[in-house]
């Protein structure tokens, strides 16, 4: 089969999934391949190029997601439900990949189109909401860097280890708020409220209508 760019970012999917930022490596993609690793750098030229490859890939599936979340809103959606939804299908996009989101993390946002056409339908989305052109921008970063980290967050937590009733009844005790704040959500309910928390921040910034 022939070797193209689609396949070695194939590839390093698949190992970046297996061995972590750290453990990825042209070498390992090529043997994945079962090709030379010279034969990669026609197409990709290092390590650094294929991670932005990836994370480019991983941007614009969340985009199409979020097209198709979009298009499923009714047409009189407001802008928060817009906003939500280009969030969730961002979410979900990351999920799918394991390290996912220290891949997008990690990756200079001004050289994917991915990443960038993310900000860019954001921005308008709050542009149509009335945000002012000056916080626009932080704004939008916020939304998206929030996911980013929430995912990041999902995806780095270690093995649940074993917790007996004493330990539970001693947290309890010494941290009452947290632990009932911690068990009051499941991770897409306290995904949703976070992002009904930051579209009531953002609103706050909303121009009155003239």
């Amino acid at each position: 089969m022939k070797l193209t760019a689609d396949r070695i970012i194939d590839a390093g999917m698949t190992v970046f999934a297996e061995t972590g930022y750290h453990g990825l490596s042209m070498r390992q993609v090529a043997d994945r391949l079962d090709v030379h690793a010279g034969s990669l750098y026609y197409h990709v030229p290092n390590k650094a190029a294929l991670l932005q490859l990836m994370a480019d890939r991983v941007a614009r599936q969340a985009y199409e997601a979020g097209t198709a979340a979009l298009a499923a809103l009714p047409a009189q959606a407001d802008w928060p439900a817009r906003v939500t939804a280009q969030a969730v299908a961002l979410r979900q996009s990351i999920r799918r990949h394991p390290g996912g989101a220290i891949m997008l993390a990690g990756s200079p946002k001004t050289l994917s189109p991915g990443a960038l056409a993310l900000m860019e339908r954001l921005l308008a989305t709050l542009a149509e909401a009335g945000v002012p052109p000056e916080h626009r921008g932080t704004a939008a970063d916020t939304v998206l860097s929030h996911v980013t980290g929430y995912v990041l967050q999902e995806q780095s937590e270690p093995p649940a280890v074993p917790v007996t009733a004493e330990d539970v009844a001693a947290l309890h005790r010494s941290f009452p708020r947290t632990v009932a704040a911690a068990a009051a959500h499941d991770p897409d309910e306290k995904f949703a409220r976070s992002l009904d928390l930051l579209c009531a921040g953002i609103g706050t910034l909303l121009r009155p209508a003239r």
